[in-house]
C-alpha cells in the first residue's frame, strides 16, 4: 500500500523553542501541517532509586558529564537531598556544550571545568592524566552503552557509575487518534511507545518517517512500512529526507 497525500505530519519531538525550525520552512512551502509531540520523556529516578545504590555524592572530588540531561539530574537529586556541592568539585564534560551547560547551576570557573575538544571522551585523555588522584561520579542513564566505561577501565581512572535518570514512554490522553498523514520517528523508543499507547494502532496508508538506522530497524521489526529515512548520502538530515518525499509523494496525487 502507498502513502497517501501528505498534509499533516507528527514530528516525535518537542515543540522547537523558535519559529526558526526548518520543519516550519517545509510546512511553508509544501503547505502541509506540522505538530510536535513527544513521543518519549526523560525522568530523573526516584530518590528511593537513588539510596538504594548506596553512593554519597559528598565523597567524589570530580564529575563525568556526557549530556546536559546528566547535569540537570545529578543537580536535581542534590537538591532533593540537600546537598550543596562543594566549590573544590571538578567537572570533566564530554564537549563544550555541556560544560557552558553547567553556568546554569554553578559559577563557571576554567581551571576545575574541563570539556573535551572532539565530543568523545578520549578528547579528556589529559585532563584525566593530570587529575588521576581525583575519585569521579559518572551520571549514566538507565540504558547505556559501556563504551566509556571501558575508556575510564582502560585508563584505570577511579570512578563510580550511577544511574541518575532513564527514557521513557510520554503517555497520550485517553480517547486520542493519531489523526496524521505522516509521523517521523527518532528512536526505537519511540516506536515502543506508539505501540504501547496505541496498541491497535494499523499504518494503513499512513507514511512513516525515521532518522536512524537503529529506529529503522524498530519500525520494521514492528511490521511497519517505512517510507521515507535519513540520513542518506543525498539526505544527510531528517528534514531534507522529508522534503524530498513529500515533493515526490505529493506529486503522485496531485
Amino acid at each position: 500500500m502507498n502513502a497517501r497525500k501528505v498534509k499533516k505530519i507528527l514530528i516525535s519531538q518537542p515543540k522547537p523553542n523558535s519559529e526558526k525550525s526548518p520543519y516550519y520552512d517545509l510546512a511553508e512551502k509544501y503547505h502541509v501541517e506540522v505538530h510536535f509531540y513527544p513521543f518519549i520523556k526523560v525522568e530523573r529516578v526516584s530518590l528511593k532509586e537513588f539510596r538504594q545504590q548506596r553512593i554519597n555524592i559528598l565523597d567524589f572530588t570530580a564529575m563525568i558529564f556526557t549530556a546536559r540531561t546528566a547535569v540537570d539530574k545529578f543537580f536535581s537529586i542534590c537538591e532533593e537531598l540537600k546537598i550543596t556541592i562543594p566549590e573544590t568539585m571538578r567537572y570533566f564534560c564530554v564537549s563544550e556544550t555541556v560544560a557552558l551547560y553547567l553556568q546554569k547551576y554553578i559559577v563557571y570557573r576554567k581551571r576545575k571545568i574541563f570539556f573535551s575538544q572532539t565530543s568523545k571522551i578520549d578528547g579528556l585523555n589529559s585532563a584525566f592524566t593530570k587529575h588521576a588522584k581525583e575519585k569521579f561520579l559518572f551520571p549514566v542513564p538507565e540504558e547505556h552503552n559501556d563504551e566509556i566505561c571501558l575508556f575510564l577501565d582502560e585508563k584505570k581512572i577511579n570512578y563510580t557509575k550511577s544511574v541518575m535518570y532513564r527514557t521513557v514512554s510520554n503517555a497520550f490522553e485517553e480517547g486520542e487518534k493519531l489523526d496524521y498523514d505522516m509521523i517521523i520517528f527518532f528512536s526505537p523508543l519511540g516506536i515502543h511507545s506508539l505501540i504501547s499507547n496505541f496498541p491497535d494502532f494499523k499504518q494503513g496508508d499512513m507514511a512513516i518517517g525515521c532518522f536512524g538506522s537503529s529506529t529503522a530497524k524498530a519500525v520494521e521489526e514492528a511490521g511497519m512500512r517505512l517510507d521515507c529515512v535519513a540520513p542518506l548520502p543525498d539526505y544527510p538530515s531528517m528534514t531534507a529526507a522529508l522534503e524530498a518525499f513529500i515533493r515526490e509523494n505529493n506529486k503522485q496525487h496531485s
